[in-house]
C-alpha cells in the first residue's frame, strides 16, 4: 500500500536526494508546504511568503514504515533549530513533518516523543497537517543530481552511505 507524508527538513535540495535514496520511497517531489493559500515562486519563499521548503514523498508501507522514514528524516535534521538548516536561515527552512492521513499521527507522535527525549528538549519541528502543498520549479526537482557540486546541508558522506538515488520525482 502506497501512503504519502509530507517532510520539510531545511533546503529541500539535500532533503529530496536523501530520502530519494531510503529502501521504500516511491516518488518524491519537491514543493512549497503551509504558507498562504497561493502558489509562490522561489523568490517569495525566499522573501518571506511564509511556506516551508518540503519533499512530498509517497512510500510503500509493506517496504517501509512510517517510523523508520521518519527516523532516517531526524537523523539529517538539527531538531532544535528554528528557521535554520546548515548555513541556511529563513522561515522557508523551518522543519516539519506535515500529515495528509490523521490515521498516521500516532505514529508520528511516538517517534516525535522519542526524537524529544533523545534531545533533551523542546523539539523546533512543527507536526501538523498539510494545509497546501504547492510544487516548486523544475530546475529545483533532483536538483543535486542535475547538480553534483549543489550546496546541501546534509554531509556528502551521510548521502553515499546511504545508497544512490533510486526513485522518480512524482509527475
Amino acid at each position: 500500500m502506497q501512503q504519502t507524508i509530507y517532510l520539510a527538513g531545511g533546503c529541500f535540495w539535500g532533503v529530496q536526494n536523501y530520502l530519494d535514496r531510503l529502501p521504500g520511497v516511491i516518488r518524491t517531489q519537491a514543493g512549497y508546504a503551509n504558507g498562504p493559500d497561493t502558489a509562490p515562486s522561489y523568490r517569495e519563499v525566499c522573501e518571506n511568503s511564509g511556506h516551508a521548503e518540503t519533499v512530498c514523498v509517497v512510500y510503500d508501507t509493506q517496504l517501509t514504515s512510517l517510523t523508520a522514514l521518519l527516523k532516517a528524516y531526524f537523523a539529517v535534521i538539527d531538531p532544535l533549530s528554528v528557521n535554520r538548516q546548515g548555513h541556511d536561515r529563513g522561515i522557508q527552512y523551518r522543519t516539519g513533518i506535515y500529515y495528509t492521513d490523521p490515521a498516521q499521527l500516532p505514529e508520528i507522535e511516538a517517534v516525535y516523543a522519542a526524537e524529544q527525549e533523545k534531545a533533551g528538549a523542546p523539539l523546533a519541528v512543527e507536526k501538523l497537517p498539510l494545509r497546501n502543498f504547492f510544487t516548486a520549479e523544475e530546475y529545483h526537482q533532483n536538483y543535486l543530481i542535475k547538480n553534483p557540486g549543489g550546496y546541501c546541508h546534509i554531509p556528502r558522506e551521510v548521502l553515499e552511505k546511504a545508497g544512490e538515488p533510486h526513485v522518480q520525482e512524482i509527475r
